[in-house]
């Protein structure tokens, strides 16, 4: 089953069952792949997405909201933060689990034995076959100055 089929199933089960606020998320997340079906499409390409997509939007989706979040905390409107959290537990349903610190540093070593990176010229390679093979399970913003630390 890929993400989007259990993003319809969870969808279709929230209204079953009236969780309205799970509800809300899952149709958010639901717009925002129908956004990139859309978009596809006018690129002329085919308008499916797949898992490695849909888990990228996952992705950025739960970073908007820890932005979000941040930023209702800072303006002492807690109520809306923990609106924000709630919908990044609802997003994580479906995201892979987390890799452990010292499971990031194997992967890396790992993409960077792969390749064969040497300098720091084939961090794009390295980075490239991480975002293949981890997409949804690290962060790739802190994942980048350890790759570089690495080629350096």
């Amino acid at each position: 089953m890929t993400v989007k089929e259990k993003v319809a199933a969870a969808l279709k089960d929230a209204m079953k069952s009236r969780e309205q606020d799970r509800l809300s998320t899952l149709r958010l997340i639901n717009a925002a792949i129908k956004d990139k079906e859309i978009a596809l499409r006018g690129d002329g390409e085919e308008g499916t997405v797949g898992d490695a997509e849909v888990l990228a939007i996952l992705g950025r989706m739960v970073k908007q909201r820890q932005e979000s979040a941040r930023a209702y905390e800072e303006g002492g409107r807690l109520e809306l933060a923990e609106k924000e959290l709630a919908e990044i537990k609802v997003i994580e349903g479906f995201l892979p689990r987390q890799l452990s610190g010292e499971e990031v540093d194997a992967a890396v070593a790992k993409a960077i034995a792969g390749v064969g990176a040497t300098s720091i010229r084939d961090m794009g390679k390295v980075m490239a076959a991480l975002k293949a093979k981890y997409t949804g399970q690290m962060d790739f913003g802190a994942v980048g100055p350890m790759v570089k630390d690495k080629l350096a």
